[in-house]
């Protein structure tokens, strides 16, 4: 007998263990009984001619419940096995409906698939569920199957395509997981060095410009890496839902600046419409919601070269989102649905602190055809136009789909060849007050470590060279002491005499990983505790929580942006940094000083220029009017070059009140100006 054990998911009936229990028509009952006493496994009797043709068959049910009638035993045990198949046949031949005769006795060929087998046998009456089966093999090898062997058989292919799956996701995250290393680490050093490259105020427009570019060419293959991860992660269920309190009206502000450059590039109006009803605070996974706005709008953009695009946005009262409101499904589209959370299903009765919100993308586009709009969020799915236009991978909108089945709504469209398109969807969102948002703080540039604070210093572990270069020359360029190592050993004996306040670890190495070495570490701490935060090129959040498992404080993925890394170091070690905008105010408090210092100068060139001068000088600061005040600057003779420079300077930057104030003042001391000649 064979053993379910050795089944493959290419098996067939011929690989399950059946059984040839033959007997003739002359055989007595008595006999079959003992057979079937003694083997507990048949599941039943085949009954043969002379000729060795089968001619009937007996179930073990069957046959134990005629012994079981009145005079069963008289009649079935003591005598031929013929008379039993007699009555039975009799029995079987005065069923009326043919389905039913035929499934009484199911006959499968020997290569018939197991799947398949099954598909057949559970077709059969309730009453017949578990009739054996019997197998037709070659040259009239007949033998019979127990219903029983082949659910189970049934069940061990499901283990096998589990397992098989298993494998295939384990070996396609392990290649994933090497794809996105080895993508992602140069990145980081293109990206990386770019960012540092414009930090510098010597290179001319020409070389900002091809910098610029570079950025910008690093940044779409990002995306689209992402693009690709981020799929492969929704198919193998890794994508999470991260629930977040956010300013909604900021978020679409942030979107339309973004965005506008790109529409008014291409002449296009950029219209952005929110409801009075609008919430400003909201609670769902804000940067899902930013992802599928920035793909639609993006997409709307790309394929619309005249007219308009216009995003709204609206809740469920609003009379506009009428339409979207009649479409909703009555049961929840995500397979991601459970009761622990609401978000996730659309069907879900809403309480006070919960509201759906509708938004639609319309474009005045290109327009689709009802069999792209068919094909449209499947993986690597491009319309015609998507396809010409060479741009993209494919996967923005399938993306999208997935993102907002999960925030707990559906994604429509309508689309007209020529005319446009209109992309809507609704989420359902948890309403939260502004005391529960920090209020985020304005991005500048850091110039350096505010004064008065301690040496801070930082040991970078990484074996790619680039991502030491890049770190070490930010990091020192702002006044860290920093030193770097090739390997998680050098990284452990660097540390011991170093004694560095944070650890830039990564995680991938040779020698000793980042893992061990943060092990080690943490296990050897002399005096005060370092910080060690990880640098990754993996995109999954199961590394990261081996990476938090080995000690590690907090995790940044390559390629990072300076601001994230600034921003790290300055959460860990409560470092102070000099921004942009602090220069920008020194550089102002500097010049009103040598205002102050050199006002005797500039009231005396004023005082060398004509009445109607002043007067047309003064109107224009006051109607700020920049062209006029530089006309007026370019009357000014070369002897007064000073008062031009200066009121030149002010126009430019916009800073009218600095000359109204420098008239009056002017004019409040005119009689000490007076030149004796």
């Amino acid at each position: 007998m064979q053993k379910l054990d050795n089944l493959t998911l290419n098996s067939t009936l011929a690989d399950l263990p059946s059984h040839e229990c033959k007997v003739d028509l002359k055989t007595v009952g008595q006999v079959v009984a003992k057979a079937l006493q003694r083997q507990p496994e048949l599941p039943g009797i085949m009954i043969a001619s002379n000729n060795n043709k089968i001619v009937g068959m007996i179930s073990r049910a069957k046959f134990f419940e005629w012994l079981s009638r009145p005079y069963g035993s008289e009649l079935f045990l003591k005598r031929p096995i013929e008379v039993m198949l007699n009555m039975i046949g009799a029995e079987f031949k005065a069923i009326s409906d043919v389905e039913i005769r035929l499934a009484k006795c199911l006959v499968l060929s020997a290569d018939c698939p197991i799947d398949k087998a099954v598909e057949i046998a559970l077709q059969r009456p309730a009453s017949l569920a578990y009739e054996p089966i019997v197998i037709a093999g070659e040259n009239g090898q007949w033998r019979l199957l127990d219903m029983q062997v082949l659910l189970l058989a049934k069940s061990q292919l499901f283990a096998l395509a589990k397992e098989s799956a298993d494998a295939a996701n384990r070996a396609k995250s392990e290649f994933l997981a090497n794809m996105s290393h080895e993508l992602r680490t140069p990145l980081n050093a293109i990206l990386g060095f770019s960012q540092v490259m414009k930090r510098s105020s010597s290179l001319s427009p020409e070389q900002q410009q091809y910098l610029g570019i570079i950025n910008s060419a690093g940044e779409h293959l990002l995306e689209l890496i992402n693009d690709v991860l981020e799929m492969s992660k929704i198919e193998a269920c890794r994508t999470t839902f991260h629930e977040s309190k956010f300013d909604l009206y900021r978020l679409l502000d942030n979107l339309h600046e973004m965005l506008r450059l790109k529409a008014s590039s291409k002449n296009l109006q950029l219209i952005f419409e929110r409801a009075s009803d609008v919430p400003q605070y909201l609670q769902t996974d804000e940067r899902k919601l930013r992802q599928v706005l920035i793909n639609l709008v993006g997409n709307a953009i790309k394929f619309t070269e005249k007219g308009s695009v216009t995003l709204r946005v609206q809740t469920a009262g609003d009379s506009g989102s009428k339409e979207l409101q009649e479409n909703v499904h009555p049961n929840c589209p995500s397979p991601l649905c459970t009761s622990a959370h609401l978000h996730t299903c659309p069907s879900a009765p809403l309480d006070s602190s919960h509201l759906r919100l509708w938004f639609s993308v319309e474009d005045t586009g290109f327009g689709m055809l009802p069999s792209e709009i068919e094909q449209l969020f499947a993986a690597f799915g491009q319309t015609e136009t998507g396809r010409k236009s060479g741009q993209g991978t494919g996967l923005g909108l399938a993306i999208s789909q997935k993102y907002v089945a999960m925030m707990g709504g559906e994604i429509q469209v309508k689309s007209t060849p020529g005319e446009g398109s209109i992309f809507s969807f609704d989420i359902l969102v948890k309403l939260s007050q502004i005391a529960d948002i920090s209020a985020a703080q304005e991005t500048c540039k850091v110039i350096g470590l505010a004064p008065q604070q301690p040496q801070y210093r930082i040991l970078v572990v990484d074996d790619s060279w680039e991502s030491r270069l890049l770190l070490v020359r930010l990091l020192t360029s702002l006044g860290f002491v920093v030193r770097e190592a090739e390997n998680g050993l050098q990284g452990f004996h660097l540390w011991s005499s170093f004694s560095p306040h944070l650890i830039f670890m990564d995680m991938h190495m040779q020698v000793m990983n980042g893992y061990e070495a943060t092990r080690h570490i943490k296990a050897h701490f002399k005096g005060q505790e370092t910080t060690i935060i990880a640098l990754t090129a993996s995109a999954f959040e199961e590394e990261r929580k081996a990476i938090l498992s080995a000690g590690c404080d907090d995790v940044i993925s390559k390629p990072f942006r300076q601001e994230v890394l600034l921003e790290k170091i300055a959460a860990c070690l409560g470092v102070e940094y000099l921004y942009e905008k602090s220069a920008v105010q020194d550089k102002n408090e500097v010049e009103r000083d040598e205002l102050i210092n050199s006002e005797r100068s500039l009231y005396f060139h004023l005082s060398q220029m004509p009445v109607d001068w002043m007067e047309k000088l003064n109107k224009a600061a006051l109607k700020c009017r920049d062209r006029d005040i530089i006309q007026l600057c370019e009357q000014i003779p070369k002897t007064h070059s000073p008062l031009a420079k200066t009121l030149t300077n002010w126009a430019n930057d916009f800073l009218f009140d600095k000359i109204i104030e420098l008239i009056q003042a002017f004019e409040a001391k005119k009689p000490a100006l007076v030149i004796k000649k």
